[in-house]
């Protein structure tokens, strides 16, 4: 049974900064599933468009985010499956947090239950300057 959710990138303040809905083969997944899920969409839809500017969970290397606003001086195809592994070393290093229906997910293995239209928020942290 497919689920379709949304998925949003929240400021540590609450401010939604991207929302977007993606389906889901399975109302019942893990954490590391619904992250991989999302990474894939998202790598599918940069590498069919290739736009100029990317919005994602991870950015590659490349990405000049902080001088460039997320513009990237390449257009080149983007691997899924290394942006995959890059987005669960950040979630395990506290780099971002989950939270399901307002309901924050610590562990990748956990195993949450979806409904039709639940939000899943990826709350990006920013390291602190000076600290």
């Amino acid at each position: 049974m497919i689920t379709t959710i949304t998925i949003k990138d929240t400021s540590a303040t609450g401010a939604i900064q991207h929302q977007r809905q993606i389906q889901l083969p399975s109302p019942t997944l893990t954490i590391e599933e619904i992250i991989k899920a999302r990474v894939y969409e998202e790598v599918k839809a940069y590498n069919d468009k290739a736009p100029t500017y990317l919005n994602s969970l991870v950015q590659p290397t490349e990405t000049e985010s902080f001088l460039n606003k997320n513009k990237l001086n390449k257009r080149r195809q983007i691997d899924a499956e290394q942006q995959y592994y890059i987005a669960l070393d950040a979630f395990q290093k506290n780099g971002f947090f989950v939270l399901v229906d307002d309901r924050q997910i610590s562990e990748l293995g956990t195993m949450v239950s979806l409904k039709d239209h639940s939000e899943v928020s990826f709350i990006k942290l920013t390291p602190l300057v000076g600290g």
